[in-house]
């Protein structure tokens, strides 16, 4: 692997290297306002939820490498100590991306990237109309990581007021992450859309499952099954009984007498559906 210490290399090439691995990355599409009353726009990437009671929000507008100069947002929120954070989903992702031009202060890019700007309810900043969820934050405290450029200035916030797009609900009134369709920052130029690459992990069980330490050595040891399927096989209770396994045979003779690689195969199949109990069947046949 190729070793890096962060001072041995310059800032900017260490930022690309952050930025390719920690991702996806949602994105705090920013709206503030400055002492004036002047509105900016701004999305960063470096941003995520941090507890829900108080529900807490924090993003970084770091200190631009070049230059080490400040971002407006940044200079606006230390002035006014309030923010909106609104989520960015596909289908305003260009929009969104043209806003993040270094536009000079006193330049509204909610015009400039065609947004319509929504009163908020509780502070001054303005809402994006656009985005399906918007939080009406107050700033608690901002924390400087240092005064170099790169250098990150957490934005503590509380939300005061959240709002949800019906349009986003589901049946039962929670967010449908397929209608959300947020998308997400990664290095370089790249996006990611969430809903194209979403899949599901069951939680652990409630009760202990095996682990897979308790995994025969010969399944654990298999040049097929990966580290994720022994995790899957790892998360049962019990395994399977002699009976059921018996019954299973006699519902699959095609699986009696395989050698080992080719029931491993076949148990993979069946990790894929998520199918853990076929899985261990097959595993478990003679």
């Amino acid at each position: 692997m190729r070793t890096i210490i962060p001072n041995e290399i310059s800032t900017g090439q260490f930022h690309s290297y952050l930025l390719g691995a920690i991702a996806p990355r949602p994105i705090a599409f920013a709206s503030t306002i400055d002492a004036d009353g002047n509105p900016n726009l701004s999305p960063f990437s470096f941003f995520n939820v941090f507890g829900s009671n108080p529900p807490t929000l924090i993003f970084s507008p770091a200190r631009r490498v070049r230059g080490n100069t400040t971002k407006h947002t940044l200079d606006n929120v230390l002035a006014t100590k309030e923010v909106v954070i609104n989520v960015v989903n596909y289908d305003m992702v260009q929009q969104m991306s043209l806003s993040s031009t270094e536009y000079p202060k006193g330049v509204n890019e909610f015009v400039k990237a065609g947004f319509t700007m929504l009163k908020s309810e509780e502070i001054k900043p303005f809402r994006v109309a656009e985005s399906p969820v918007q939080f009406e934050c107050i700033v608690k405290d901002v924390i400087f990581t240092g005064d170099e450029g790169g250098a990150g200035n957490l934005i503590i916030c509380e939300v005061v007021k959240m709002h949800i797009s019906e349009d986003i609900l589901d049946e039962n009134g929670e967010i449908d992450q397929h209608k959300i369709d947020l998308v997400a920052r990664a290095g370089g130029n790249y996006y990611t859309r969430a809903k194209d690459g979403f899949f599901e992990i069951p939680k652990p069980l409630s009760s202990l499952g095996i682990g897979i330490d308790q995994i025969p050595s010969a399944i654990k040891n298999s040049k097929i099954l990966t580290g994720n399927d022994l995790g899957m096989l790892g998360n049962v209770s019990e395994l399977p009984s002699k009976e059921t396994v018996d019954n299973f045979a006699k519902e699959h003779p095609q699986f009696i007498g395989l050698e080992t690689t080719k029931k491993h195969i076949f148990a993979k199949e069946y990790l894929k559906n998520n199918d853990i109990e076929s899985a261990w069947k097959v595993l478990l046949l003679n």
